[in-house]
């Protein structure tokens, strides 16, 4: 089993917390992990029909079973027993309760309600670079096998992998939170969406090209956004009177998942599609917000772009202090890559400020432009 950066953290905030509640895609080795952090507590999965059924007719019965605790997996197909939890916890302080989840907003939507207060919430994704190390295929290779756990533990290929992953996802989670009724044209939606990878959002475009309302693809993309698929990159306009894009752009949580929809059927097909350098962009993004996940923190980072075309990938924003980079798939150092950062930074007039270059080659230097990186470097930049 690959060891998971995260395993430190839960078992610290468990010292501190009764509850400890761990979201993130379906598959993305939740299950795994608080397994092997919390072996000695019993372990119950609420997908299975029986089970979940004796949880909902019977609660206080079937949670006391668990004197002591258990993990419960995928919770959110029990939200009625949330209110038992928070009496069982505030009248024993010794219980300790793990709970998983693949629905973030029907998970988060109970804790804000009956857990707020009494629960650590960690958001778990695929492997991350660390995880992974050491990096010996091409960067191409790393976006179309995604990270996901199954494709490294079992060696399944991406082209059966994923399919399946998609099907399974639109068949469970997606009717779990809301009935799209038509799932094909929900699938087309998903489709259309990973076309716009890198993109600012303009949900009127992408409705019409989707054949519904734009209040229909704002509230699938909610679905989309709960359920760890995409999610929006916000932009960052603190100390600019500067006209700005104002809109997010839209990515990916598994640059995998994105290419199964655009249809790539081999890594050496991304060298030649027009989303390759989005694609990059979409991969290293992860990395950054893997990072500071695994760290318990549940922040993503920004983007900046101005009316004229000028942009910055990724803004990682830790108070005063602004961490920029660049990204480009590029695998040839070239100083231009610089160009915005400079630019950026003689706007931004910040006290605290890094700024960097990650690119798609494998040397990394200094230059007299700036800090250039590798993408398999990416622990050179410091946390934000």
């Amino acid at each position: 089993m690959i060891e998971r950066k995260m395993a430190s953290k839960i078992t610290s905030l468990a010292q501190k917390f009764q509850v400890i509640t761990l979201t993130g895609p379906r598959q993305s080795g939740k299950t795994t992990l608080v397994r092997a952090v919390f072996p000695n507590l019993p372990y119950v999965s609420l997908e299975e029909p029986d089970i979940r059924q004796i949880a909902l007719s019977d609660p206080r019965g079937f949670l006391s079973n668990y004197p002591s605790g258990a993990i419960m997996d995928e919770i959110q197909n029990t939200p009625e027993l949330f209110s038992y939890l928070q009496r069982i916890v505030d009248e024993n302080r010794q219980i300790q309760f793990i709970l998983t989840g693949s629905s973030n907003f029907l998970l988060m939507e109970k804790i804000s309600q009956t857990l707020a207060g009494r629960t650590a919430v960690l958001h778990l994704l695929p492997f991350s670079f660390e995880e992974l190390e050491p990096l010996n295929d091409p960067y191409e290779s790393m976006i179309f096998k995604g990270q996901y756990p199954r494709i490294y533990d079992r060696d399944i290929s991406p082209t059966e992998f994923y399919p399946s992953y998609i099907q399974t996802y639109v068949d469970r989670d997606v009717r779990l939170i809301k009935n799209v009724g038509d799932s094909n044209a929900f699938i087309q939606f998903t489709q259309l969406c990973a076309g716009r990878i890198g993109q600012p959002l303009n949900y009127a475009s992408l409705a019409a090209d989707a054949g519904v309302s734009p209040n229909t693809a704002k509230s699938w993309i909610s679905i989309l956004e709960s359920s760890y698929i995409l999610y929006r990159l916000q932009p960052y306009h603190r100390n600019f009177n500067k006209r700005l894009v104002k809109s997010p752009k839209l990515y990916f949580y598994d640059t995998g998942v994105a290419c199964a929809l655009l249809g790539i059927r081999e890594s050496e097909h991304i060298n030649f599609h027009y989303l390759k350098g989005s694609l990059f962009e979409n991969l290293i993004l992860n990395e950054f917000i893997k990072r500071s996940f695994n760290r318990g923190e549940n922040s993503l980072p920004y983007y900046w772009q101005d009316n004229h075309g000028k942009e910055i990938d990724c803004l990682m924003v830790n108070g005063e202090r602004v961490t920029a980079v660049e990204i480009k798939s590029g695998k040839t150092m070239s100083t231009s890559y610089f160009d915005h950062l400079h630019y950026w930074e003689s706007l931004a007039a910040l006290s605290e400020y890094r700024g960097y270059v990650v690119y798609g080659g494998d040397q990394t230097m200094q230059t007299s432009a700036g800090m250039l990186l590798s993408w398999r470097d990416l622990d050179r930049i410091p946390h934000a």
